[in-house]
């Protein structure tokens, strides 16, 4: 009866252990499972399994891998303190190192505990129990241990319950730190999203901006692409640009409000905020009055104002935003927008003043060249007009005298017709007469105007008509075409001279075809690619590289074409007339 009375106190006994355990395993788990967060986690750990250990105090240790070393977080009273072990030292270094249970009875007797933390604290250590803290791939990812148990002595129960607890713990720490893990790279890749997003965002504004700029011919129109841009790129209700003088007591403001899309202009003698930016030369971000700028329908309760370099290093104007969209206030990612647009308009502001300068200088040496080529083209008619007037003192009759007098007086609208055509040709205008010409008379009469000149110049002149009937151009334009073409081959051929033949035919398409033939030298290979071009000449003495280029602008505007045909000897150009 003894040894049934014995069995059935040890097997409650072992129920009541189990019973303990699983109570405790239960309570830690609740507690556990209220929270993910690593410092609240550990503190937590720490308080409940004191309290099922019934022990005095305890000490948990997370393994840094990396370095081979325990740290700690000690619980006395309300204080967290932290320490460190190698893997190894002491005894919850030992119990890292053999991954199993270890109980010290007599902790002061034990060659592996360390009375350091005992001397500070004045506290004394007598028993240690502690298990390593396994995650459930068997990893010792920690320890944990318990000092001095309250009533008695530690016991092979509070071993198997300090394990069960210490496995639970790594198992939620894990968790934990694999939670931590996430957030952490869900952060990261919110933050690399964010960051490309505001790249892209910058480089489509990079890229609306160079569109913009690249079509600008002018810097106002220029500064409406950039500030456009810059008002959809930041919500920004209003923008403004200031080029300033060297002396930045004046300057243009530009300005682009609400949604319009047309720039104002108006000049600017100093004051505000746009001072500020001018003379600190550095970004102002400011509030505003409300209703500052009376003349928009809302209020601009901030700006934004960056200064731009300009020519030698010095400032050369600012860009300015005004009211951002919501009633928001403008966002660093704003001044980093704006600085961005800032340095590309100053780039931009400086090459467009640059090429208009050029320009400028081009004009002016292209008026110099024009008015010498005007000169020398009235040679030709001066000198018909010349021969006209020793033809009429010569005259015996009334009748003849007339006659040379109305052919000096076609001479005079000759000479108008070509000062008009320099004047087109220079402004880019298109503007022609046609009507019907009977081809026999406009040749005899160009015959008539030429052939003398040619003469003195050593040059035999022919023309052939294959087609006498009538055509429709601008009588006054061919006219200048024919001269211009029969100065060139004179020219060519030098003072040796040669023959210039034109000759006249019909195609099938009715089309009119004017070839103008000449025994030269040919026009140089070099020079083929850019024949037509203003200003672009052989060499010839007397040339001023705009005759051809006025015979073409004259076919253009008939619809026609001019080219250089291909030929053994000399040059020959054809100019097609379309008849319909």
């Amino acid at each position: 009866m003894l040894g049934a009375t014995d069995k059935v106190a040890e097997l409650e006994v072992a129920l009541a252990r189990e019973q303990r355990i699983a109570r405790a395993l239960r309570k830690v788990g609740v507690a556990l499972g209220s929270t993910l967060d690593l410092d609240e986690l550990l503190g937590l750990i720490l308080k409940k399994i004191t309290e099922a250990l019934e022990a005095d105090r305890a000490t948990l240790y997370l393994l840094d891998a990396q370095k081979q070393e325990l740290v700690s977080r000690i619980v006395q009273g309300d204080r967290v303190l932290h320490i460190r072990l190698k893997v190894g030292e002491g005894i919850a270094g030992s119990v890292a190192r053999s991954g199993h249970v270890l109980l010290v009875r007599d902790a002061q007797k034990d060659p592996r505990f360390s009375p350091h933390w005992d001397d500070i604290s004045g506290y004394r250590t007598r028993s240690i129990l502690a298990a390593p803290m396994k995650t459930s791939a068997g990893d010792t990812i920690g320890v944990v241990q318990v000092l001095n148990k309250k009533v008695g002595e530690f016991s092979k129960i509070d071993e198997e319950l300090l394990l069960a607890l210490a496995t639970h713990a790594a198992v939620s720490i894990d968790n934990s730190r694999l939670l931590l893990s996430l957030r952490e790279r869900n952060n990261q890749l919110l933050l690399t999203k964010e960051q490309l997003e505001h790249r892209v965002r910058d480089l489509k504004l990079l890229f609306e901006l160079e569109r913009s700029m690249a079509h600008a011919a002018s810097v106002e129109e220029l500064l409406q692409g950039v500030l456009g841009a810059a008002t959809r790129a930041t919500s920004a209700k209003a923008a403004a640009a200031l080029l300033v003088d060297r002396g930045h007591d004046a300057g243009t403001l530009f300005r682009l409000e609400g949604k319009g899309t047309k720039l104002l202009r108006e000049p600017w003698t100093g004051g505000g905020l746009l001072a500020r930016a001018l003379e600190t030369g550095e970004l102002v971000s400011a509030p505003l009055p409300k209703q500052r700028i009376k003349r928009l329908p809302f209020e601009l309760p901030s700006a934004l104002i960056v200064p731009f370099e300009g020519e030698d290093g010095q400032i050369g104007g600012v860009i300015a935003l005004y009211g951002k969209r919501g009633d928001r206030v403008f966002s660093p990612e704003d001044h980093n927008l704006l600085q961005l647009v800032a340095a590309n308009a100053s780039t931009a502001i400086r090459l467009q003043r640059s090429r208009e300068l050029r320009e400028q200088e081009e004009r002016l040496s292209t008026i110099g060249r024009l008015l010498s080529g005007v000169i020398h083209d009235l040679k030709t008619p001066l000198t018909i007009i010349s021969g006209y007037v020793q033809l009429m003192q010569d005259a015996d009759s009334q009748g003849q005298r007339e006659h040379y007098a109305q052919l000096a007086l076609k001479q005079f609208d000759l000479m108008g017709g070509m000062q008009r055509e320099v004047l087109e040709f220079a402004r880019g205008e298109r503007s022609i007469l046609v009507r019907k010409v009977y081809l026999q008379k406009f040749f005899e009469d160009v015959r008539m105007q030429i052939e003398a000149e040619l003469r003195r110049r050593n040059v035999q002149f022919t023309v052939v008509l294959h087609e006498r009937g009538t055509a429709r151009f601008d009588e006054g334009k061919v006219t200048r075409i024919v001269h211009n073409m029969a100065r060139n081959a004179a020219e060519a051929m030098g003072t040796k001279g040669g023959t210039f033949a034109i000759e006249v035919i019909r195609r099938a398409d009715k089309a009119l075809v004017i070839r103008f033939a000449d025994t030269g030298p040919g026009v140089p290979k070099a020079l083929v690619p850019r024949l037509f071009r203003s200003f672009v000449t052989g060499g010839k003495k007397g040339g001023t590289g705009l005759g051809l280029a006025i015979v073409k602008k004259i076919a253009e505007e008939h619809g026609g074409s001019v080219a250089l045909v291909d030929t053994s000897l000399g040059a020959c150009f054809e100019l097609v007339l379309p008849q319909s």
